[in-house]
């Protein structure tokens, strides 16, 4: 016990690396110093039995190696701080105070002033956060709507043009008018039983209309074969078939017709995929014969045990989309392989170590150092690919994963 009066200097919370600090039984008045919360190195201090007067610094929470502090026979007022050190300080570290108040374990008052203040700007706070909120998603639900009215109008008016397309019945000549006496600057393409042509009717809607060569025999029964299908189909993912026209010398259907895209997936206005056609026979589950297994070309996009056995899921989409994704990168359709190779397989064989042989050589742009680097980026999508054409649908990837690797295989692109 010593007779130390006056205040406790601003200038102790320089000693950093103090660990011990006894005040105890001593005249001290004045009020801690906030300066205190720089004695980090601090485990012990006891500034009982004085006239410290005033509040507990809140900074002091940031001593983190205190673990005995004593303020008790004191003059102190005002809220007992509870972080950090004082979480472990019991209530007889406060006692014979002035006024101290704050949390029930130290055997103190509550501090109605400052629970006011804290729930005061708890209310602000909550205030704040639902402006924040509002702010953000009143636009963006209006935005939202907005987006989803235009693009319903879009629909709905294509639909009305369609209906009003389907409620007329298209004679022969009007389609022939349509398409430009079925010229070949509106030819869109050609399959094994006909070809597509753009045509406009004369309310300005656009159509494609698919003539089938009634010139070959199995063109009659792949006409009668879509229609048995296409009737009782829907996916919002296929082209809409409006209408047919049919005679004994003209078959032909009428189908949405999409501006963008090539190939058997073609994209409508809003970018849209839509696929045109496919394997309409396996559906059918009607006799294949050598003749139907050429029906359609994109017989080679069909998983396994959809063509084989009529099973479908979103697997099947996933083996698809594998072999979409081996063509872009290899130019190679997969109609052009005979016998027991694929296109799959012919891209297995060589990925390991002879990517160069497969890849479309126009898709590789970098000479050098840069050439092995891009080289791994069209095998990381290629591997991504063949895990989507696996064999059995369990072991085929899902689209979300396929997403996250594309989009880490485009990182490692940009990087090259």
């Amino acid at each position: 016990m010593n007779q130390f009066s006056d205040g406790i200097p601003r200038e102790i919370g320089g000693l950093e690396t103090l660990v011990q600090l006894s005040l105890r039984h001593n005249n001290l008045q004045g009020t801690i110093p906030d300066s205190m919360r720089n004695m980090v190195g601090l485990e012990f201090q006891d500034l009982s039995h004085n006239n410290i007067s005033g509040n507990i610094p809140k900074s002091l929470e940031k001593l983190q190696n205190l673990k005995y502090f004593n303020f008790s026979v004191n003059k102190l007022y005002g809220e007992i701080p509870s972080g950090g050190p004082f979480k472990n300080l019991s209530s007889q570290f406060f006692i014979y105070n002035e006024a101290l108040c704050g949390s029930s374990r130290f055997s103190v008052p509550p501090c109605p002033a400052s629970s006011k203040h804290r729930s005061n700007r708890k209310k602000l706070l909550v205030l704040f956060l639902f402006l924040g909120i509002a702010l953000v998603v009143v636009p963006s639900t209006f935005i939202f709507f907005w987006i989803r009215y235009r693009k319903g109008t879009r629909v709905l008016q294509q639909a009305d043009s369609l209906s009003s397309v389907t409620s007329e019945r298209i004679s022969y000549y009007e389609l022939i008018q349509a398409t430009d006496l079925l010229s070949e600057s509106n030819l869109i393409g050609s399959g094994s039983f006909g070809s597509v042509y753009k045509g406009v009717l004369r309310s300005g809607t656009a159509i494609a209309v698919k003539v089938f060569n009634l010139q070959l025999d199995a063109a009659f029964k792949s006409f009668d074969m879509e229609c048995e299908v296409l009737r009782s189909l829907r996916h919002r993912n296929l082209i809409k078939v409006i209408t047919s026209c049919s005679n004994l010398d003209f078959k032909a259907l009428m189908l949405e017709y999409m501006p963008n895209g090539t190939e058997y997936v073609l994209l409508d206005d809003d970018m849209v995929a839509h696929l045109r056609d496919f394997g309409f026979s396996k559906l059918l589950g009607e006799d294949q014969g050598d003749l139907y297994t050429k029906t359609l070309a994109i017989l080679g996009y069909i998983a396994p045990e959809y063509g084989l056995e009529g099973l479908v899921s979103t697997k099947c989409d996933v083996y698809s989309y594998g072999v979409m994704l081996l063509e872009t990168f290899t130019r190679r359709k997969p109609n052009e392989f005979e016998g027991d190779l694929s296109l799959t397989q012919w891209v297995s064989y060589s990925l390991s170590d002879a990517v160069m042989d497969v890849v479309d050589a126009n898709l590789v742009t970098a000479t050098g150092n840069g050439l092995p680097k891009e080289l791994d980026v069209v095998a990381s999508i290629m591997k991504v690919a063949l895990d989507c054409c696996a064999e059995s649908p369990a072991r085929r990837t899902n689209m979300k994963d396929v997403v996250g690797m594309l989009q880490k295989t485009k990182i490692q692109l940009l990087a090259c």
